[in-house]
């Protein structure tokens, strides 16, 4: 029998009342003030606001003017356990998940040594389970050291509880390979999520090729280098009958390459990240290495499709691509700087800020596709409803923050939004049917003091 595919310490289930928040679940059609009751830890009651009272020995939370969410789930973050826990642990990356409102993670396995053993991926279920404060469901290595030349044992990392492949950090290269790993999925399930990019046309680069590489002098990585990969992999996938997960999209190209691929059948599904969808290569002028990832910020032409292409449906689903970096690895040259920022903190509220309240997005298709992606590696779907495992968040949409002013949860403070002010600030997350994150803002506030 599989084992579960998502682990998380043990806590104490909550018992909770969440009294007159305007709760919005786009799955279920709940979109209005209610009272939402957990007992032990699920949805036992949704009634109308201000009728409910708190559970005997549980806490009250008064939510009124506040919004309560499904708890969103991210596909697609970096723990660096093991090996690399100056930048990050699972205990601080799941802290600033739920901090974040995520009431799950996936986690990615370019750790050091990279998961492509069971015996790795058994160790960090077990940390897992002593340490992260929401679920959490671990990828697995397609390639031994994720160097593309050999397959992993897939079957057994699978019942060692790997909910996908991927060799993130790095793309499959070789077509062959990738095929091969799509005939093996076919017997062990999971879905290969690909990092898309032809080293042959990316090597050396430092961001997107194109107007500001040239005036700064850098070396560029072109929007060709992610497209014609995702085109060909759309290709192996459809021709196999293998799930193909896209990561992190950038480009106009990407999405001209995915709606072909959907339209032809393959079995595909993509994820963007909120500095994709809201910076442009623009913001490398001022060569802070925070705007330094992989794949890069490109033009604002890119930036709009890809919104776009959130908005249709045509891009699944949200992943921060969380990625900490320790300062001395940020704070050099641009050209030296490592890849990646963290993004666990400020995504909804970046995306809140950025796009829905200048009317890019609805609110609803935000919350819609910032708790979708865990159903991509067969992950429950977060919904409030009856009798189902309390995944919530609740936010407080009028509140403003300065992102930094008040230090990270996350260990690493690489935050391509470090400084920005943006609203929507996450007061509570209940992950796994417990409280995972209360706000420093509870214990302030006379309107939120019954919250223990």
């Amino acid at each position: 029998m599989r084992r579960p595919s998502i682990f998380q310490r043990s806590a104490d289930q909550a018992e909770l009342l969440i009294r007159g928040g305007h709760v919005l679940d786009p799955r279920t059609g709940i979109d209005g003030p209610h009272d939402l009751l957990i007992r032990d830890g699920h949805v036992a009651e949704i009634a109308c606001a201000n009728t409910l009272s708190a559970p005997e020995g549980g806490d009250l939370l008064e939510a009124t003017g506040k919004h309560v969410f499904p708890a969103f789930v991210d596909p697609h973050v970096h723990l660096r356990t093991p090996g690399q826990e100056y930048k990050e642990t699972i205990a601080t990356g799941t802290a600033a998940a739920a901090a974040g409102g995520f009431g799950t993670v996936v986690a990615m396995p370019n750790t050091a040594p990279p998961v492509d053993d069971a015996s790795i991926l058994r160790a960090q279920t077990q940390t897992a389970r002593q340490d992260a404060r929401v679920p959490t469901g671990f990828i697995a290595a397609i390639t031994r050291g994720q160097k593309g030349q050999e397959l992993t044992e897939m079957a057994e990392l699978r019942d060692a509880g790997a909910v996908g492949f991927t060799d993130d950090g790095w793309p499959v290269v070789s077509a062959g390979m990738l095929r091969r790993a799509l005939q093996y999925q076919r017997l062990c399930g999971g879905v290969l999520a690909l990092h898309e990019e032809d080293p042959a046309l990316s090597a050396g680069g430092v961001m997107h090729e194109g107007a500001v590489s040239a005036r700064l002098g850098l070396a560029g990585i072109p929007s060709l280098s992610e497209s014609t990969m995702i085109a060909r992999d759309a290709a192996l996938a459809l021709y196999e009958g293998g799930r193909v997960h896209f990561q992190h999209l950038s480009c106009v190209q990407s999405l001209v390459a995915l709606e072909r691929a959907k339209e032809e059948g393959a079995p595909v599904s993509a994820e963007v990240s909120p500095h994709h969808l809201t910076l442009t290569h623009d913001s490398v002028r001022t060569l802070d290495s925070r705007f330094k990832m992989n794949p890069p910020l490109r033009t604002k032409v890119d930036r709009e499709s890809l919104v776009g292409a959130l908005r249709s449906g045509l891009i699944d689903c949200i992943g921060t691509d969380h990625a900490p970096h320790a300062t001395h690895e940020k704070e050099v040259p641009f050209e030296q700087a490592a890849m990646g920022t963290t993004g666990l903190e400020t995504a909804f509220a970046a995306l809140y800020t950025k796009l829905v309240l200048v009317g890019e997005l609805e609110l609803a298709t935000l919350v819609e596709r910032m708790t979708c992606g865990g159903a991509l590696f067969d992950l429950p779907i977060p919904r409030i409803a009856l009798d189902q495992t309390a995944s919530v968040c609740v936010v407080d949409l009028e509140a403003s923050f300065q992102v930094g002013a008040r230090g990270y949860v996350s260990r690493s403070e690489n935050c391509c939004f470090h400084g920005e002010t943006f609203r929507g600030r996450v007061l509570l997350t209940v992950a796994g049917g417990s409280v995972a994150f209360r706000a420093p803002a509870l214990a302030d506030s006379a309107a939120l003091a019954a919250v223990k």
